[in-house]
C-alpha cells in the first residue's frame, strides 16, 4: 500500500512540475528574468547551458519547473533540479550556471525574493518555534520540493492570469509559501534570520554593513562591535552563514561590482579597481583573474565575443 501512495505522489509531483513549467514559459517570453505584475515574483527563461553569472543573491525562494541549475557559494557546490527547491536567507555573493537546458526544453525557473520581517511576522503570527539564540546556520540550502509548496506557488502564479485578484491574494499566497518553507525539513536555517540577538541575526547585520561599505576598508573590530562579539566569534558565525570570512565576502563583493561597472563600459579596468576600494589596479588585477579566470580585459572580451550586450546583461539578472 505504502509503494502505491509512494507512486501516487510522485506522480502528482510531476503534473504539478509540468503545470508550473507551463505558466513560467506563458509568462517569460524571451531569455533571461521577466518581471511581473507581482513586484516580488519573476519568472526566468534560458535556452542553454550557460556560463557561471556571478551575482550578489539576495533572500530568495528558487524552484526549477525544468531544466537544471548549479549555485557556488565560496567553495561549495549546490546542484538542483525540479525536485528541489533553493532559498537564500542572507545577501550572498555567489554564481550559477544552467547545466541544462536547450531550445527545446528550456530552464525554466520560479524566483520569488522575500523580506527578512515576513519571516519575524509569520513566526510570531502562526506561533512557530525559533531557533536557539546560539545556533549559526548556512545561508543557503537545498530542501526537496513538496506537493502543497507547489500548489502555492502554482496558485502565486496563476495570479497573473487575473490581475486584477493579486492585490487581495498574493500576500496570502506569499505567506503560505513561506510558511511551507518554514515548516519543512529545513525550515531552521531561514527562521535563525528572523531571531532579534540571535548569532545569524548579528551576522546579517554584518553583512550588510559590509554589503553597503564594500570600497571602504574592512575594521574587523569595528564589525565585532556591531555584531556584540569578539573579533574570533563574529569569524566563526560568519563563516558558518556565508562559508566565508568577512574580508572573503568583502573581496567577493568588490570583484563582482567592478565586473559589472566594465560589462556596462562605465569604467576601465584601473577606474573600477579604484571605484570598488583598490589601492593597486595590479593587486586588482591578480584577485580579479584568480576570481573569474582571466584578467579584465580578457575576461571582457570573452563575454563579449560570447554572446551580445544586451544577452549579457540580461543573463546577469536571470539566477
Amino acid at each position: 500500500m505504502e509503494g502505491g501512495e509512494n507512486v501516487a505522489e510522485t506522480t502528482n509531483l510531476i503534473q504539478k512540475q509540468k503545470e508550473l513549467a507551463e505558466l513560467i514559459d506563458r509568462f517569460s517570453q524571451g531569455e533571461g528574468a521577466h518581471a511581473t505584475d507581482i513586484p516580488s515574483l519573476y519568472c526566468i527563461r534560458g535556452s542553454k547551458v550557460t556560463e557561471p553569472i556571478y551575482i550578489v543573491h539576495e533572500p530568495a525562494l528558487c524552484i526549477i519547473a525544468q531544466g537544471k541549475k548549479e549555485v557556488m557559494l565560496a567553495e561549495e557546490r549546490y546542484q538542483y533540479g525540479p525536485a528541489d527547491y533553493l532559498v537564500v536567507s542572507v545577501d550572498l555573493p555567489v554564481s550559477g550556471q544552467v547545466i541544462e537546458a536547450s531550445s527545446e526544453v528550456p530552464y525554466l525557473c520560479f524566483r520569488l525574493n522575500f523580506k527578512p520581517a515576513q519571516i519575524v511576522e509569520l513566526l510570531e503570527e502562526a506561533e512557530l518555534r525559533a531557533v536557539q539564540p546560539g545556533d549559526s546556520r548556512r545561508g543557503l540550502f537545498i530542501s526537496e520540493t513538496s506537493s502543497s509548496l507547489l500548489d502555492a506557488v502554482i496558485r502565486l502564479v496563476r495570479l497573473l492570469e487575473t490581475p486584477e485578484d493579486i492585490k487581495a491574494l498574493a500576500p496570502m499566497y506569499t505567506r503560505e509559501i513561506l510558511y511551507r518553507i518554514l515548516k519543512g525539513q529545513q525550515g531552521v536555517m531561514l527562521k535563525q534570520i528572523a531571531v532579534e540577538g540571535s548569532s545569524a541575526y548579528r551576522v546579517k547585520n554584518v553583512i550588510e554593513q559590509i554589503k553597503e561599505n564594500y570600497a571602504q576598508p574592512l575594521r574587523i573590530e569595528e564589525l565585532a562591535e556591531l555584531a556584540n562579539m569578539s573579533p574570533s566569534s563574529l569569524h566563526r558565525h560568519f563563516k558558518e552563514v556565508t562559508a566565508m570570512s568577512p574580508l572573503q565576502y568583502q573581496k567577493r563583493i568588490r570583484l563582482q561590482e567592478a565586473r559589472r561597472l566594465l560589462l556596462a563600459e562605465t569604467a576601465d579596468a584601473a577606474e573600477a579597481a579604484f571605484q570598488v576600494g583598490y589601492d593597486s589596479p595590479s593587486h586588482f588585477s591578480r584577485e580579479y583573474a584568480k576570481m573569474f579566470g582571466l584578467p579584465p580585459i580578457a575576461d571582457m572580451k570573452r563575454l563579449r565575443d560570447a554572446v551580445t550586450g544586451e544577452q549579457l546583461h540580461g543573463s546577469f539578472e536571470a539566477l
